[in-house]
């Protein structure tokens, strides 16, 4: 139910649903004033913790997840209690993959440092940008947004370097050579790219000390979870210089509060948690996610995630 009526809980409507639409993303707290009332939710960025699962017992028969990320939906305690979580796996890759090397390319090219000096009426022909061609991009996980990634990246004459937990899987079709050990990847790459679910394995993978170990100049991307960065350290090596700059998607906490430190940084190029959203992917991810409850209910179900 989160979003505003449109085509897609028209779809739910015509399948027999009432559909209660509000705006989100809903906190725990309303969440929790919601629970209890409904056979299924359709969620975005919303919180689904375990309370809220607990007080939506016995009526919550599924949970539709817009996209991809999980990490604001207790799927192990869902799975537990056993109510499928559903996803909408690829439906946005290539979009991400587009909005990730938009920030790159404004990033490299000081976009919107230059941007703000022309408007104030500054005609700042002096700073320079960086070329892409000849330097390295290294990719922090390898799903399919980070595979489209790679090959935008090799489109500009980039070098490309990958960690991932599970090389293994992809050594048929790209080769060893193109995969690295992490500590390699940051102390060698003049672009970081991530591309991870936000979990417990993965919370601030990037921390003080793999920001601070990261090479002086780099300049880093986030279209995945902000939850993936220590803000506070990331911050402090973009003040300092140590890195370059950064294209942000996305933040530990969103929106961005009023006289946030990144606000001021003008070596950052800021979106508001938008990489999924052009009218193409958002429809296809509507019609999945509704395409997901339908099936659950008739007995048909797709696209659950599995449990950790």
């Amino acid at each position: 139910f989160q979003d505003t009526p449109g085509e897609h809980h028209q779809l739910l409507e015509d399948a027999g649903f009432d559909v209660i639409c509000e705006r989100g993303p809903l906190s725990e707290e309303r969440m929790l004033e919601l629970a209890g009332d409904f056979d299924a939710f359709l969620c975005g960025d919303d919180v689904i913790s375990r309370v809220v699962i607990e007080k939506s017992l016995p009526k919550l028969k599924v949970i539709s997840k817009y996209g991809i990320g999980l990490d604001k939906v207790d799927v192990p305690y869902a799975t537990e209690r056993s109510i499928p979580v559903t996803f909408c796996p690829g439906v946005n890759h290539t979009t991400v993959a587009e909005h990730t090397f938009a920030l790159l390319l404004g990033a490299a090219r000081n976009l919107a440092l230059l941007d703000g000096r022309a408007r104030d009426g500054v005609w700042d022909q002096d700073t320079p940008g960086t070329d892409l061609r000849g330097r390295q991009l290294g990719l922090i996980g390898f799903g399919g947004i980070a595979k489209k990634v790679l090959a935008m990246a090799q489109g500009f004459g980039m070098e490309v370097k990958v960690w991932t937990r599970s090389p293994e899987m992809h050594l048929d079709q790209y080769g060893a050579d193109l995969f690295t050990d992490i500590e390699t990847l940051l102390q060698t790459s003049d672009f970081i790219s991530l591309h991870l679910p936000l979990n417990e394995n993965t919370h601030e993978i990037l921390g003080s000390d793999e920001i601070h170990n990261m090479k002086v100049g780099a300049t880093l991307i986030n279209t995945a979870r902000g939850g993936l960065v220590n803000e506070p350290a990331l911050i402090s090596a973009l003040r300092s210089g140590h890195l370059r700059g950064a294209g942000l998607d996305v933040f530990a906490e969103e929106p961005l509060a009023d006289g946030h430190p990144l606000l001021n940084l003008d070596n950052v190029i800021l979106s508001p948690h938008v990489a999924y959203n052009t009218p193409d992917a958002v429809k296809a991810i509507f019609e999945i996610t509704v395409r997901n409850i339908c099936r659950y209910f008739d007995g048909e179900p797709i696209n659950i995630v599995a449990a950790p």
